[in-house]
C-alpha cells in the first residue's frame, strides 16, 4: 500500500479506497460474529484448512517470516515519510498531513484485516469449557491442595527419567512431540489435523528474554517464534502452548490447557515440562501454609530445576516486563478477552473441573450436549 501522494486525478479513488479499507476494519472490529458460527465454519472450517498449508510453508522457511514483515514496515514507513517530507506542500501542509494520515491509519486497517481474518477471529470462537465434561465447582481450596500434591509426586516420580531420556534441542522437538500434540488435537476437535510449527529464533529474541516472553505465535504466517534462552526441560511445554495457538486456541488459558495436555500424555521429557509448568501454577495459587509441605515435598531434582528457573528469571528486566505485559493485556481486552493477562490463570479451572480417563485425557461431553 502506497503512502505518499497520488495526483488528482485519483484523489477521489484514493480517499474512497482507503476509507471503506476503514470501514471495514471498523465492521471486524465492532460486530460480534456467533461464536457457534465462529467454531463451525471458521476455527473447524476455514481456518483448520488454511492452518496446515500456511504453517507447512513457513516451516520450510528457516527464518521467521514476521521479521521479514517488519522489517518492510518499517522501511516502508521511513521512505514514506521521507517522501512526504520531501515535497513541496505549496501551502497544503493541513491537506498533505491529512492525507498520510489517513494512508497510515488505512495501513493499519489493513494489517488488521489480514490479522483477523488469518488467526484473530479464532478469539470469538467457542470456550474449550462447553466442550469439556467440566464441573465449575471442583475447582475450590480441597481440590486445588490435592491436585498440587499429585503434581509433587509426578514431578518426583519422572524426573530422573526425563532427564535420564534428555531433553531433545529445539531442532528435535518437533518430530518427538508432533504425535501426541495431534492425538490431543484430534481428540479434542475432532476433524481438524492442525500442523505443528517448527521453533524460530527472531529479531525479537532479544526483546523476549529480557521481557519474560516465553514464545509467540505469529498470527500472519503462523509460524512459532521462542525465547533462545529458556532452559530445555521449560522448552517442550512452551512449543506445546504455541502449537496450542497454531491449532486456534486463541485464549490463553486454553492454549495452557491444550500445552500440558499434550505435554504429560507424551514421552518423559515432555510429560515432566507439563508437570513443572502446572506446579508453579497450582502451589503459587495456594496460601503459604499449605505451600511450605509441598516444597519441602519436592525431590532435589525437581527442586534443583525450579531454582534453575528462578536463576533464569532473574536476566528478565522488571521495567520491560512490566510494560510488555501491560501492552498485552490491553490486547487481549482488545480482542474482547475481558480479563486480560488474567485469563492465564483460568488454565488452572480446566484442570480442576476437568474429568480425565486414560490418564490424562480429558472427557468430552456427549455429542447431544456439545
Amino acid at each position: 500500500m502506497r503512502l505518499g501522494y497520488t495526483d488528482q486525478a485519483g484523489d477521489g479513488h484514493y480517499m474512497a479506497g482507503r476509507a471503506i479499507l476503514i470501514a471495514l476494519a471498523v465492521l471486524a472490529y465492532s460486530v460480534r460474529v456467533p461464536a457457534a458460527w465462529v467454531e463451525r465454519w471458521y476455527s473447524r472450517g476455514v481456518y483448520a484448512r488454511l492452518q496446515p498449508v500456511v504453517t507447512g510453508v513457513s516451516n520450510q522457511v528457516p527464518f521467521a517470516l514476521l521479521d521479514v514483515l517488519l522489517v518492510v514496515a518499517i522501511v516502508s514507513l521511513v521512505v514514506a515519510t521521507v517522501q512526504v517530507c520531501a515535497r513541496p506542500w505549496r501551502g497544503r501542509v493541513v491537506r498533505e498531513i491529512g492525507r498520510f494520515g489517513l494512508s497510515l491509519v488505512a495501513a493499519g486497517a489493513a494489517v488488521y484485516l489480514v490479522f483477523w481474518g488469518a488467526w484473530g477471529l479464532n478469539y470469538e470462537r467457542q470456550p474449550l469449557a462447553q466442550r469439556l465434561d467440566l464441573n465449575q465447582d471442583a475447582a475450590n481450596h480441597d481440590a486445588l491442595l490435592r491436585l498440587a500434591r499429585t503434581i509433587v509426586g509426578q514431578l518426583n516420580d519422572v524426573h530422573d527419567r526425563a532427564h535420564r531420556e534428555g531433553f531433545p534441542a529445539w531442532e528435535q522437538m518437533r518430530p518427538s512431540m508432533e504425535r501426541t500434540f495431534r492425538a490431543t488435537q484430534t481428540w479434542l476437535a475432532p476433524g481438524t489435523h492442525p500442523r505443528a510449527g517448527a521453533p524460530k529464533w527472531s529479531l525479537l529474541s532479544y526483546y523476549f528474554e529480557r521481557a519474560g516472553v516465553s514464545g509467540m505465535t505469529d498470527p500472519f504466517f503462523l509460524e512459532v517464534l521462542v525465547d533462545r534462552d529458556l532452559l530445555p526441560f521449560e522448552r517442550p511445554f512452551v512449543l506445546a502452548h504455541e502449537w496450542a495457538h497454531l491449532s486456534g486456541y486463541a485464549d490463553e488459558a486454553e492454549a495452557n490447557f491444550v500445552g500440558w495436555v499434550t505435554c504429560v500424555n507424551g514421552a518423559a521429557p515432555a510429560a515432566y515440562s507439563g508437570w513443572l509448568y502446572l506446579y508453579s501454577e497450582a502451589v503459587g495459587a495456594l496460601p503459604r501454609e499449605d505451600r511450605v509441605p509441598l516444597v519441602r515435598a519436592l525431590a532435589a531434582g525437581p527442586r534443583a530445576d525450579l531454582l534453575a528457573v528462578a536463576e533464569r528469571a532473574r536476566r528478565i528486566q522488571p521495567v520491560l516486563q512490566e510494560v510488555s505485559w501491560r501492552v498485552y493485556d490491553r490486547y487481549l481486552k482488545a480482542n474482547r478477552v475481558g480479563e486480560g493477562i488474567a485469563s492465564y490463570d483460568r488454565a488452572l479451572v480446566l484442570v480442576l473441573g476437568s474429568r480425565f480417563v486414560n490418564g490424562w485425557t480429558p472427557v468430552l461431553k456427549t455429542p447431544a450436549s456439545r
